[in-house]
């Protein structure tokens, strides 16, 4: 077993490991049991009822939290004559074709998030091996690859979060920054909360909401009432 620092100990007598928590109660414990010296992010965890080696259970998707995610965004689009100027004018960090899978083929990864129109999908394919593992290979699902280029800038630059679940069936996402008002990261989790609800697969049965956590990068994680979960 890892030996826990004693400011993660600290963290740990805070509050009952064994107990489950209102949204806010645990959304509050992830800020005041943040263990790191920087203005960690809040994470939440969802165990779904799902089996994701079912096609019609592989649950991805994309929404912009009202509240962001108190994190900027590096986006790289990949797009040709008047997309490309409309990417630039959104605020695109990175914009362009061919020199960039030149680049990313170099080893360059200065960016978070990859936007394609359609029509390069072809040469952003050819990048797959390198961009599947790291998640960043754009899709149709997520709103990354499409023709609204601006729509999909101003969106991630607004805080979009990409959402997956998991061989397991977990979602792991961010909804915010420690320094947030407990209220915006409540309002952050029950947006994301309602999008898992809508992405439901017809097919999954019994409990959808197995088990929900939630923390800060480095903390403990802290259980959310199931009962509350399946009423928010």
């Amino acid at each position: 077993m890892a030996k826990r620092s004693k400011k993660y100990q600290a963290a740990l007598e805070k509050f009952d490991a064994d107990s489950s928590y209102s949204i806010e109660e645990a959304v509050k414990l992830a800020q005041e049991t943040s263990t790191a010296n920087f203005d960690a992010s809040v994470e939440v965890a969802f165990r779904l009822g799902i089996d994701t080696r079912k096609n019609d259970q592989q649950i991805r998707g994309a929404i912009v939290l009202p509240h962001g995610t108190g994190k900027s965004q590096r986006v790289l689009v990949f797009a040709k004559g008047e997309k490309l100027k409309e990417a630039q004018e959104a605020g695109a960090d990175y914009a362009g074709d061919q020199e960039f899978v030149e680049k990313i083929n170099g080893g360059w990864f200065d960016f978070d998030v990859i936007v394609a129109t359609p029509d390069m999908m072809g040469e952003v394919g050819k990048l797959g091996r390198v961009l599947g593992p790291k998640g960043l290979m754009p899709n149709p699902k997520t709103g990354t690859v499409t023709m609204d280029v601006k729509k999909a800038v101003e969106e991630i630059k607004a805080g979009k979060v990409e959402y997956r679940a998991e061989k397991s069936g977990i979602v792991h996402a961010a909804i915010g920054k420690a320094s947030f008002d407990t209220e915006k990261l409540v309002e952050n989790f029950k947006a994301l909360h309602d999008a898992l609800v809508k992405a439901k697969p017809a097919s999954s049965k019994g409990t959808y909401f197995k088990t929900v956590a939630v923390s800060s990068t480095m903390g403990p994680g802290i259980k959310v009432d199931n009962n509350e979960v399946r009423n928010a």
